[in-house]
């Protein structure tokens, strides 16, 4: 049994002591009815109020069966568990015995949302998977073929220059995925730094639109360019033409017009504040299941395809990155059989 008038002192010690603590922390008695919670934890559930019962604040079985076992005497435990209402989140409780003059028992819990940590270790599982997969593809075409000319195919000069061509091809590939995942490694080092050179956004446009020109040639369709002069932006150039390099290769390789000779469209304009850098295309175009994720690692809407044309997986998500980087936007809008806009929003220096 509880002392009569001890309820409140014990609440004024525990305040300043749970109050000082950065996690979401708070104490329930016997009954499991919380009695003291920092600013963290009422932040944290903004239904809990003290004198409520904990299972009226957090509806998690799992955490129900801890405090209670630890109210009847069972040492500190850790728990988690998962909510799925609308975005998926995953929580950890520590709930600990306390001992409070005047009470009868009584449980320290505190919570920590484990949905970000969660959400980047699985990025990385797949990122290892995906780097993996991608890399094992062209070694093991590589050593057949290296296996190959050093048996069967020895003195057949016709096989050797055949497979030696695809093996440069194999090898370029791997190339170009190092470079793209070193590239999307120096960019999220520097995520928290700002860039701050003017960069003259139009000149860079026209220079980057000329040496993609030898990729239009022979072609049926041409680059529809609509450039407005001395657009400045704060920048970083080798990033920006990385950008607008690779929204424009991405265009000619995977958005060209089948029914008609209509123009890929390309253009710079000063909107306010802002730059805009747009691509639009009139191919295909992208179902809407696909928009969400094209910015993802080594997503692809068709990987076949994709790795036919050299690309790497990477393209979009070193275009996100460096958009974030520059504290822009990018905006996708595609439907399928009427192309794809891609737009980039970058602040300018004005």
């Amino acid at each position: 049994m509880r002392r009569p008038g001890w309820r409140d002192h014990a609440t004024d010690l525990l305040d300043p002591v749970i109050g000082a603590l950065p996690e979401p922390v708070f104490v329930i008695d016997a009954t499991t009815h919380i009695i003291a919670a920092n600013r963290a934890a009422r932040t944290f559930i903004p239904a809990m109020r003290t004198g409520d019962p904990l299972s009226r604040c957090l509806r998690a079985p799992d955490l129900l069966d801890v405090t209670a076992r630890v109210l009847e005497g069972a040492p500190a435990e850790k728990t988690a568990w998962t909510e799925k209402a609308g975005v998926e989140r995953r929580y950890e409780a520590h709930v600990a015995p306390l001992r409070i003059d005047g009470y009868e028992a009584a449980a320290l819990i505190s919570l920590q949302d484990l949905t970000e940590a969660h959400r980047v270790e699985r990025m990385r599982v797949d990122f290892v998977a995906n780097a993996s997969h991608e890399l094992r593809t062209p070694l093991a075409s590589l050593l057949g073929f290296v296996e190959t000319l050093q048996g069967p195919a020895k003195n057949d000069d016709a096989a050797r220059e055949k497979f030696l061509r695809i093996m440069r091809e194999q090898t370029q590939r791997m190339a170009r995925l190092v470079d793209d995942l070193l590239s999307l490694s120096r960019i999220e080092q520097h995520m928290h730094v700002s860039p701050a050179t003017p960069v003259d956004l139009s000149l860079l446009v026209a220079h980057i639109v000329d040496t993609l020109a030898p990729m239009t040639e022979g072609e049926d369709a041409p680059l529809a360019i609509d450039l407005d002069p001395n657009v400045i932006a704060p920048g970083d150039r080798d990033e920006l033409a990385r950008i607008i390099e690779n929204l424009i290769e991405n265009a000619l390789k995977y958005g060209r017009c089948l029914d008609e000779n209509r123009p890929i469209e390309i253009s710079l304009k000063r909107q306010g504040k802002f730059a805009v850098f747009e691509v639009r295309d009139h191919g295909p175009g992208i179902a809407a299941e696909h928009l969400p994720r094209l910015t993802e690692r080594f997503y692809r809407v068709d990987a076949g395809k994709s790795r036919a044309k050299g690309g790497t997986g990477l393209g979009l998500a070193i275009v996100k990155h460096i958009v974030l980087r520059h504290r822009g936007r990018l905006a996708i809008d595609s439907r399928p059989g009427q192309g794809a806009r891609f737009r980039v929003l970058l602040p300018t220096s004005d």
